[in-house]
């Protein structure tokens, strides 16, 4: 009996030493680089790192998608408005000049003012004619008269140039109000205030006609009053009066 079981567990043995070779041949034969090792750790310090990577590519894009946008509003803002009122105006403004500069008699001329105060203001001369007095008072009648029309001409041209303004007016407040950048605003902007000088260009041209023409009206007056105080004079200064002669009332026959 003994020696059965000796013998049996002899059997066992072998096939055990046997069978070790064949079960360890698979491990023995896998190469060292083709078995997977999982490191935990690893694995998720590398998901952080694509995480962080993909957080610095979404704020690239976002801060280009800002460039962007900054370069299409300054671009916006650099536009140059495509309206522009300023031939009009200047074409009102040259309507008032022509007005002034077709004065009558006098002109807008420091220098044609003083020879006319010179000539035919202030002073009457005491050695002028009576034709000479009539001719000087006329002359500074007619300056009074072109006065008050070359005023009532310039004031009648203002008054045309109210539609032209209010056309440009409407169109430059438009153009401001759909203004895409602050330069277009600005330049509408500018383009009103241009309009505003030139309607006050037309107010001086206005002002200085209707002070041209009092003026001329005072200057008139306060000359025809020292004009008519030179002919009273003259008009009572004693004269050589009467001189009694001999006078032959019939002819003596012989």
């Amino acid at each position: 009996m003994n020696r059965f079981r000796s013998r049996t567990h002899g059997a066992r043995l072998a096939f055990s030493i046997l069978a070790a070779p064949i079960a360890l041949s698979p491990l023995l034969t896998t190469p060292a680089h083709a078995i997977i090792v999982y490191d935990p750790t690893n694995y998720a310090q590398n998901v952080l790192q694509a995480a962080r990577a993909l957080e610095q590519i979404n704020n690239q894009i976002t801060s280009l998608q800002n460039q962007a946008t900054m370069l299409i509003n300054q671009a916006r803002n650099l536009a140059s408005l495509p309206f522009s009122s300023l031939q009009q105006l200047q074409q009102s403004v040259q309507r008032t000049q022509q007005l002034l500069t077709q004065a009558q008699n006098i002109a807008y001329s420091v220098q044609d003012i003083d020879k006319a105060f010179q000539t035919k203001y202030g002073n009457i001369s005491l050695s002028a004619s009576d034709q000479q007095l009539v001719a000087d008072a006329r002359s500074r009648w007619q300056n009074t008269v072109g006065g008050l029309q070359d005023s009532m001409r310039v004031q009648a041209g203002v008054v045309g140039n109210i539609d032209s303004n209010r056309t440009q007016m409407s169109a430059l407040v438009g153009q401001s109000q759909g203004a895409t950048g602050a330069l277009q605003a600005t330049q509408a902007g500018n383009q009103l205030l241009a309009l505003q000088a030139q309607q006050l260009a037309d107010l001086t041209a206005v002002v200085a006609a209707n002070g041209r023409a009092q003026a001329l009206q005072s200057a008139e007056q306060a000359t025809a009053a020292e004009q008519g105080r030179e002919q009273r004079r003259r008009f009572l200064t004693p004269g050589s009066g009467y001189q009694p002669g001999n006078a032959r009332m019939f002819q003596s026959g012989n």
